[in-house]
């Protein structure tokens, strides 16, 4: 295996473009009212990775150590990552906003030997201190704006392989137990390159993260990164002024964050006539993109796309769709009931779309591929898949399908392959519908009501009554629009339910409910929990 080390991206670019702007942290407002930044340049924010891997180095945190970071986003956040990356050790990084039991089952399984993390992070730690008990020593750490560095000192890096445990990074949980991910430093730098590549980026953009784990690429992109103001364990909460405000000021080119972000703020740009001209692009993922969002973009961004990267934290991103597509083929598609495009697949990497299987998957079944148009489950191979889930072997045998020296994953969608060569998506696997008359998928029959203009959005559900199990939607409107009458109800379900009953995919649907909002995930604010929905309307 090759010697790789993904530190070196910021070490590169403190010799390539040393006086760039690495990182942007805001910090307060001036006496005028702009966003008072500190500024890091990439040659100060590699002295910060350095200095932190000294002092990490020297609390006995070494190449595989399993380091625990509690961290807010800022300036300790992305020295601290790159700085374990260095020295070799292991950051395992989980989602603030799952919930405290889900986040203590999670710290558990990982059994960190090191907390490095800020105060509350160590207080929690001794609250808690059976679910934290693996953990031998703890680093404390200030705010989004603690520097360490006082000058620039070279710290030489671990040799570590591309095939050496980078970090493990945690699933939403969305669908199931949140999972921790084993990456690998090959994987991480080839996640890099497919970026880089399929997106046209070059160094000396700048970037505004929305989800903070998405700032670690920037020091390799050679992007500035300017820290939004964002609570990343309640990203709903999002204030779109701000957001608004920092892309204006910094004159940001890219920005990655959920559909459901990108609505509140389009609603914001909207109602005061506002464009982004320096945006070259939005990446907008977490959650099926509306074609309705897409065409509002349009106006917002004049030299700028809206793209949908599709993928999983276990491989991403494995194929990509650009708004242009969407509106000029996709959205038709879309609203006939043929799902959701989420575009080519990238070079590198590949698809196969196969029959649905409950248990484990073997090399053979990776040659009973479905044909052109057909319903199946998506299995990807390419160089950013992940090999497996970290303490949960039952749960890698089920996900990975082992093909010589080639791993595959089972993303847990189900979709097709269209005579273009599009991928589409159909729905995640569990959430699929079975029923005596056949078998109903979630983007399939959603993508029917969403052209309603007063439907936000729409959730196929598992209904049972008596026995038998049947589909049914639920239906959330837009706030403003939810109707204030039985009578208003009533008119509104009776003209989605002839819409539904126009499409041949959604023909056999009788059951529809209102829901004034979704219980979505925490991490993208857009992945509908339709398995919490169908629990709610049991029985009704």
């Amino acid at each position: 295996m090759t010697i790789a080390n993904v530190s070196r991206f910021l070490d590169e670019k403190a010799q390539s473009q040393p006086e760039f702007a690495a990182l942007m942290v805001p910090r307060g407002r001036t006496a005028e009212g702009a966003i008072d930044y500190l500024r890091l340049s990439f040659r100060e924010l590699a002295a910060e990775q350095n200095e932190w891997a000294r002092r990490l180095r020297a609390k006995g945190i070494g190449k595989g150590s399993r380091v625990l970071l509690m961290v807010k986003p800022g300036l300790p956040l992305i020295a601290i990552c790159f700085a374990l990356f260095k020295i070799g050790a292991v950051p395992v990084v989980i989602d603030p906003g799952m919930g405290l039991k889900s986040f203590l089952n999670c710290v558990r399984r990982s059994r960190p030997e090191f907390l490095v993390g800020i105060s509350l992070a160590v207080w929690v730690s001794r609250v808690f201190r059976k679910s934290f008990r693996s953990v031998r020593a703890k680093v404390k750490v200030g705010g989004p704006l603690d520097r360490v560095a006082k000058g620039f000192q070279e710290e030489a890096a671990e040799a570590t392989r591309s095939d050496d445990l980078a970090a493990v990074l945690f699933t939403s949980g969305s669908t199931g137990a949140p999972k921790g991910v084993c990456y690998e430093h090959g994987m991480f730098e080839a996640q890099v390159e497919a970026i880089r590549s399929q997106y046209g980026i070059q160094p000396g953009e700048v970037d505004l993260p929305m989800l903070p784990i998405f700032a670690l690429f920037n020091p390799a992109l050679g992007m500035t990164t300017v820290v939004p103001e964002i609570n990343p364990s309640k990203p709903a909460t999002v204030d779109p002024m701000k957001i608004v405000q920092a892309i204006q000021q910094c004159g940001v080119t890219n920005s990655f964050g959920s559909p459901a972000l990108w609505a509140k703020i389009g609603v914001y740009c909207d109602s005061r006539d506002i464009a982004f001209p320096s945006l070259k692009r939005i990446l907008m993922a977490g959650a099926p993109v509306p074609p309705t969002m897409m065409r509002q973009y349009k106006r917002i961004l004049p030299n700028g796309h809206v793209h949908s990267p599709y993928g999983a934290t276990e491989v991403l991103p494995v194929s990509s769709v650009i708004d242009d597509e969407v509106l000029d083929v996709a959205a038709e598609r879309s609203a006939r009931g043929e799902g959701t495009c989420v575009g080519k697949v990238l070079p590198g990497v590949e698809v196969r779309i196969l029959p649905l299987k409950e248990e484990a998957m073997v090399a053979a079944d990776l040659e009973q591929a479905l044909p052109v148009g057909e319903i199946g489950e998506i299995v990807v191979t390419g160089p950013s898949v992940t090999k497996a889930y970290d303490q949960l072997p039952e749960a890698t045998r089920l996900s990975k399908v082992l093909d010589g020296d080639r791993v595959w994953h089972r993303i847990g969608d189900l979709g097709y392959i269209d005579a273009e060569g599009r991928l589409w998506f159909c729905g995640r696997k569990v959430e699929r519908v079975e029923t005596a008359a056949g078998v109903y998928y979630t983007d399939r029959c959603e993508g029917v009501v969403n052209v309603h203009a007063k439907i936000f959005r729409s959730a196929l559900i598992r209904y049972e009554r008596n026995g038998v199990v049947m589909p049914a939607l639920v239906l959330e409107p837009f706030a403003e629009a939810y109707p204030n009458t039985k009578d208003e109800e009533a008119q509104l379900i009776s003209e989605v339910r002839a819409l539904a009953a126009a499409c041949e995919v959604t023909a056999g649907i009788e059951h529809f409910f209102l829901h004034k909002g979704f219980p979505v995930d925490v991490r993208h604010n857009a992945k509908i929990h339709r398995l919490s929905l169908a629990k709610e309307f049991a029985g009704r």
